[in-house]
């Protein structure tokens, strides 16, 4: 494909946003509804034999639209998807923006309270992809996009993301994520709740330490260090230490349940001096912990005021 391609007579390719390993991404102009739009060509991984491609194929095109019903706005919303002959095309919100992994590249780590932020968001995220049944399994800095206005957006999900779709994909031992975000019951063809729980762990750990928990040489040592050995330890994360502890523990029944996940990372929000980053969408646990600081600040000014009248 070049640049001046319709696709499907309304999508005009303007240029690449991206490529990965599982296709190339452009921005397009969608000329029925007048506006851009970010499309993407899917591509199945090479080591895939035939019948594992028409599998991958088949799968994507009906997880797709399995996403396309999610309405969140940390989740990159799918507007159409499109079959075609070779491999089908996905057609998403464009979001003016940089990637974590983009701004970790060009800034280094970031500062707890910021990480705590983005991370509240991701959660945000995930919760509503889990209550539509699905589930990512490819959550890592370059799928995390900053936007311009601040706004956090989770994109670029896998070819599988309901039960049905993980289940048929693991029946042909295929295992699709990155690995140094891989949570160690993936590769035993597990996927969970818990598993996009302990790559947001991995993410946040990159994010605010400047790598990912298990820095190797080579694909084998990290995978070995995943599942036989502890993160490195955080030497930056300072208050995000714990939740970065309880969200990469190897056992998905001993991991940080959200809930707790989003009240300690509100924690270190509201924790930290300065003002706070446009990070996205506040969630319900940083609303309530906000709200209750304030109810707080409201009853200690009661308490001087009634004080100085006595003592008046």
């Amino acid at each position: 494909m070049r640049t001046g391609t319709i696709v499907a007579g309304r999508y005009r390719l303007v240029h690449p946003l991206g490529a990965g390993g599982l296709g190339r991404v452009w921005l397009a102009d969608d000329e029925a509804a007048g506006r851009p739009v970010a499309i993407k060509k899917t591509a199945p991984p090479d080591e895939l034999d035939p019948d594992e491609r028409d599998l991958f194929l088949d799968w994507t095109v009906r997880e797709a639209r399995a996403l396309a019903a999610i309405g969140h706005p940390n989740v990159v919303r799918t507007y159409d998807v499109l079959p075609d002959a070779d491999a089908p095309w996905i057609v998403m919100e464009y979001v003016p923006s940089r990637s974590l992994q983009q701004i970790l590249d060009e800034c280094g780590a970031l500062p707890p309270a910021r990480v705590a932020g983005i991370g509240l968001a991701v959660l945000d995220a995930l919760l509503a992809v889990r209550r539509a049944g699905l589930l990512h399994l490819d959550v890592k800095p370059s799928n995390v996009l900053i936007a311009d206005d601040g706004r956090v957006v989770l994109t670029d999900f896998g070819p599988a993301v309901t039960d049905d779709g993980l289940r048929a994909l693991a029946a042909a031992g295929i295992v699709l994520g990155s690995p140094k975000y891989l949570a160690p019951e993936r590769m035993d063809g597990l996927a969970l709740p818990e598993s996009d729980l302990w790559s947001l762990g991995a993410t946040l750990y990159h994010a605010v330490e400047g790598r990912p928990p298990y820095a190797r040489a080579t694909l084998d040592d990290t995978l070995s260090a995943i599942a036989e050995e502890p993160p490195d330890p955080a030497r930056l994360a300072g208050p995000l230490g714990p939740v970065l502890e309880g969200l990469l523990r190897p056992d998905p029944a001993d991991r940080l349940p959200a809930g707790d996940v989003g009240a300690e990372l509100s924690a270190v929000v509201l924790g930290e001096d300065g003002p706070r980053p446009a990070v996205g969408w506040p969630s319900r646990s940083r609303l309530r912990l906000a709200g209750l600081a304030a109810l707080l600040t409201v009853l200690l000014a009661v308490v001087t005021v009634l004080a100085d009248r006595h003592g008046a």
